[in-house]
């Protein structure tokens, strides 16, 4: 089985290929979706950030508000936070690529995260996917998506991003690169170009 990193900076679009390699068969995980349950009230992860945080960061519900806990985060203390989820995170991915594999041998396991590269896990995987695209665009697309102003979505954005790779340093370290800067379409054929080259691979 292939094992395959996808990763991008935030609202490039990395949801957007990773939904097309799966529409082609890959096994997909979201890595955010995975640090979700893991931030369930009652799992070790969630007890450790409350711990470091605070109880400030959790909704009257006891649920940790993620927004709340990434104004905490984001730039200064992201290594706290990154240094509890991140060990979690990559364990349980790897139990779920060892699952795939037993399943299914021949396949293809598509992780999607957004710190694979800061947190070293690229190392795990046989190929990394980076995709890509400018600063004013993921402005606008993280706005759409939260439903939040150009400006505040400029703010976030800055945000998250000075405690990331740039692009380009992402892009270093892959062995594809996605300009999601255009058209679905032309995502797309990338995309489709990519997919073949990795069947080849396989």
């Amino acid at each position: 089985m292939l094992r395959i990193g996808l990763t991008g900076g935030l609202a490039s679009g990395k949801s957007t290929v990773g939904a097309m390699l799966a529409q082609r068969g890959a096994h997909l995980l979201q890595a955010d979706a995975l640090a979700h349950q893991l931030y369930e009230p009652g799992a070790a992860v969630y007890d450790a950030v409350v711990r470091t945080f605070g109880r400030d960061i959790l909704r009257p519900d006891g649920t940790i508000d993620r927004r709340a806990l990434a104004s905490r985060a984001f730039p200064d203390r992201i290594h706290e936070l990154n240094a509890i989820v991140h060990p979690a995170v990559i364990e349980a991915q790897n139990d779920w690529a060892d699952k795939v594999e037993n399943a299914d041998p021949d396949g293809l396991a598509v992780v999607e995260a957004a710190l694979l590269i800061e947190a070293g896990a690229h190392k795990e995987f046989d190929k990394v996917i980076v995709v890509t695209c400018p600063f004013e665009q993921k402005v606008e697309r993280y706005a759409r998506r939260a439903g939040i102003s150009l400006d505040e979505a400029r703010r976030e954005v800055e945000r998250r991003s000075a405690a990331q790779f740039t692009d380009e340093q992402k892009a270093s370290y892959a062995d594809f690169v996605v300009d999601n800067s255009g058209s679905l379409p032309e995502t797309e054929r990338q995309v489709e170009r990519i997919w073949a080259k990795l069947r080849e691979v396989r």
